[in-house]
């Protein structure tokens, strides 16, 4: 392949280095040295943690939350041009603010469905095995070259505020590869079999419509306790969805697996665990209820869960 999801994550790990960097740089940080050593410990699983053994990502990964556990991942300052400044330049660029932004997904949808199959001298232009992903990565860059090109900005400045949208995020930024991970190990842990045993003692899933809720609303309480979609669905698809909806009642697995994981984010709407969605938004927008954004969408997730129910029952 000529253009693999190893490059961007090699890109991620660079970024993050390069964030780390600038913190330890910055003698006016209230947590210069821990702040810098989270986000290069960070940056090690993108660059080489593939090459690292897993007792040592591991140590990392622990490294990390006791870092973040204990309040030492913080915020320095920021400079930013002054308001007036900053009105006059939003005044000249309008609506045209937004191409950046809807040039992400554009690239991502073309690269995903014409650029699939192409290839050059022999190799695959995009890797095979995650051609969404490597679109959404071309998809990022193109974009930060068009947002260069309309501010008469540099690729330095876009670092600096990579930096800044890092620090603002905080240690909720790798909340969702951390859950992701606490889902594997739950599955390599059995927690899977355990659920179906459960669930299969105390409920009676003879019946499609109840083996259907169980899976869906299941789907999203697990995503309300550990706060990612990713992270629940192993133990759930491995518990219920395989054993039961694809075995017992001869169910489409890719349906399964595809309404499975959309009612794993309506349990992602609701969760303050989803702290990059829900906590994170409401702390960038000074939001007196931390919860806010959390009340605001749990009447869309119940409505969409109900919807997903039907669905997966009727397609299944």
């Amino acid at each position: 392949m000529i253009i693999s999801i190893e490059y961007l994550y090699w890109l991620a790990g660079l970024v993050l280095a390069i964030t780390s960097l600038m913190i330890f740089a910055d003698r006016d940080h209230p947590r210069r040295l821990s702040t810098g050593l989270f986000w290069a410990l960070y940056a090690l699983v993108f660059l080489i943690g593939d090459k690292l053994p897993p007792a040592i990502v591991g140590v990392g990964a622990v490294v990390m939350a006791l870092i973040a556990g204990f309040g030492g991942v913080g915020h320095g300052k920021h400079g930013t041009l002054p308001e007036g400044e900053r009105r006059a330049s939003a005044k000249r660029l309008g609506n045209k603010l937004f191409i950046p932004a809807l040039l992400i997904p554009l690239v991502t949808v073309i690269g995903t469905v014409l650029f699939k199959d192409v290839k050059i001298a022999g190799l695959s232009l995009l890797d095979p095995k995650n051609v969404t992903f490597v679109s959404l990565g071309v998809g990022c860059l193109v974009a930060l070259a068009v947002a260069c090109w309309l501010t008469r900005d540099t690729v330095v400045q876009g670092v600096r505020e990579s930096r800044r949208l890092t620090e603002s995020l905080g240690w909720a930024l790798v909340l969702p590869q951390m859950l992701a991970m606490l889902g594997l190990v739950f599955a390599d842990a059995g927690v899977g079999k355990a659920v179906a045993y459960l669930t299969t003692a105390y409920i009676n899933m003879d019946y499609k419509l109840v083996a259907v809720v169980v899976y869906c609303v299941g789907m999203a309480l697990f995503t309300v306790i550990m706060g990612n979609g990713f992270a629940a669905f192993p133990v759930m698809t491995g518990g219920i969805g395989v054993p039961i909806l694809v075995n017992m009642f001869h169910g489409n697995p890719a349906v399964m697996a595809a309404i499975g994981m959309f009612s794993g984010y309506c349990g992602t709407l609701m969760t303050p665990m989803a702290a990059n969605f829900n906590i994170v938004p409401a702390a960038l927008l000074e939001l007196d209820d931390k919860n806010a954004v959390i009340r605001a969408q749990v009447p869309t997730a119940l409505m969409i869960l109900v919807a997903n129910i039907a669905l997966l029952y009727f397609l299944m």
